[in-house]
């Protein structure tokens, strides 16, 4: 079930129109919330649910042994470490792993093929499994640091566990932020209910209107459907992938985010304009925020962080974002997307150039164009697509340029994006502006013309990008 959906229109109506009499108790708040967003998650594959199900039983046990028996507490986070990461390796990695034993194997001329030994069940990817997975992990581990208390209700835990308008694709939601929003009834206010309907219009205008207007222009391109080449055309797909990307993961976020304000509770934000950043260090604190707060809280500090010296924080952000690159997708693709990242901010911190760079203006491009490189890998089947369309970027050869009129309607999407990060980014560092754009009541305008533009102007339906991760 995908919020751009009639299953979920109808899903989110009758929930909404049942939610005023079941939140004021809180076992049949934490029920009902469970109960519907088992039927959200099982929606795809009822089979999926024993998954979450078990990966929830064990974190929920973990957390009330870790607090009564305290001698033995790391046993306790161990047990829960291997049993989550245990789930997420068979589901998601058994073929990746089977592949790079492969690879290392011919190296010294032994063959085997070990991806055919798989059971068929571990090919299979459960939706959202990485999200829920760090999600339940971020529990035990703060129980284990003394920084939450276990819940003994464990319909209060899988309420926040399951919790649907974030299941799958995020925010990642930590305990410490949510379980206490769950123990009380909070109605929100008529302003609350304004801007929870502005994030869900805005969110499905970014995804139904902006992403998935670009898909077909952008999938004929790297599916090699399209008759056009050179670098012009290449550059111009990439900067299309780039908006695409970022309207449907960061639309998925604001829907997310506007059900439950509407429902009387608070995700932080997830994405606040990436593209307009003034580093690559800035932009990984504003690109998927809720992923990259919990890289840093719970893989880079403990690894030392730069309290150990400059060279020792340079190697634990490079496995920090090594790790990132393989929660994303279990392929070499996704590593030198990493890789490239790791690359910008190794000569971020060595040069320190966003910040001796005398024209400030020009910093914002150059970090998009980076960002955008790297977005070459994470977005290609396998290496050889990757790299070839690297080289066909720097080539110089010329291209066709009937793709202009061909793709029009995909290029004028793009156009649409940058000209919407562009009032942003006006609105943002003007403030004449903001007090134009409340005093005449634009808020009201952008959101009816988005609504005019989801039924009017939608693309094809397509499922979320991050629900593949």
């Amino acid at each position: 079930m995908i919020f751009n959906s009639i299953e979920f229109l109808l899903f989110g109506v009758l929930f909404f129109a049942l939610w005023p009499f079941m939140r004021n108790n809180k076992e049949t708040r934490w029920s009902f919330i469970t109960m519907a967003s088992f039927f959200f998650y099982g929606w795809w594959d009822w089979r999926f649910l024993f998954l979450i199900i078990g990966s929830g039983l064990i974190d929920y046990s973990a957390g009330l042994a870790i607090e009564k028996y305290r001698r033995n507490k790391r046993f306790w986070l161990v047990l829960s470490l291997l049993g989550n990461l245990g789930a997420l390796s068979i589901f998601k990695y058994s073929l990746f792993f089977a592949q790079v034993g492969e690879d290392i194997l011919a190296k010294i001329e032994v063959t085997v093929n070990l991806q055919d030994s798989i059971p068929e069940f571990a090919l299979i990817l459960p939706v959202g499994i990485s999200f829920y997975t760090f999600q339940s992990l971020s529990y035990t581990i703060d129980i284990y640091r003394g920084r939450l208390k276990p819940t003994k209700n464990i319909l209060h835990f899988f309420s926040y566990l399951a919790m649907f308008p974030q299941l799958v694709a995020g925010p990642i939601v930590r305990a410490k932020d949510f379980l206490f929003q769950l123990n009380r009834v909070r109605i929100p206010s008529t302003l609350e209910r304004w801007n929870a309907i502005k994030m869900i219009v805005f969110g499905l205008f970014q995804k139904m209107v902006i992403a998935d207007n670009l898909s077909f222009f952008i999938d004929s391109a790297f599916e090699g459907k399209a008759v056009y080449d050179g670098a012009l055309f290449w550059w111009v797909v990439m900067i299309a992938f780039s908006f695409q990307i970022y309207a449907d993961f960061s639309g998925y976020s604001l829907i997310a985010r506007g059900l439950a304000k509407y429902m009387g509770y608070h995700f932080k934000m997830n994405f606040n304009h990436p593209y307009l950043s003034r580093s690559i260090r800035e932009f990984w604190t504003r690109w998927h925020i809720s992923l990259s707060t919990w890289f840093r809280d719970y893989v880079y500090i403990p690894l030392g962080g730069s309290k150990k010296g400059f060279w020792w924080g340079l190697l634990a952000m490079a496995l920090t974002m090594l790790l990132s690159g393989l929660w994303h997708g279990a392929a070499y693709t996704f590593l030198i997307w990493a890789a490239l990242h790791v690359l910008w901010l190794s000569i971020e911190r060595i040069t320190k150039w966003p910040k001796i760079m005398r024209y400030h203006s020009l910093i914002i491009p150059v970090i998009f164009i980076q960002t955008l490189l790297a977005w070459v890998y994470f977005r290609s089947a396998d290496m050889e697509q990757g790299n070839g369309i690297i080289t066909k970027l720097f080539s110089g050869e010329s291209s066709d340029w009937a793709f202009f009129q061909f793709y029009l309607d995909s290029i004028f999407f793009i156009g649409l994006g940058i000209l919407i990060e562009l009032v942003i980014f006006v609105r943002k560092n003007d403030q004449q502006w903001i007090r134009f754009y409340w005093r005449y009541g634009f808020d009201v305008l952008f959101v009816s013309l988005a609504i005019v533009a989801i039924i009017f102007f939608r693309g094809e339906g397509k499922q979320f990008i991050y629900f593949q991760f």
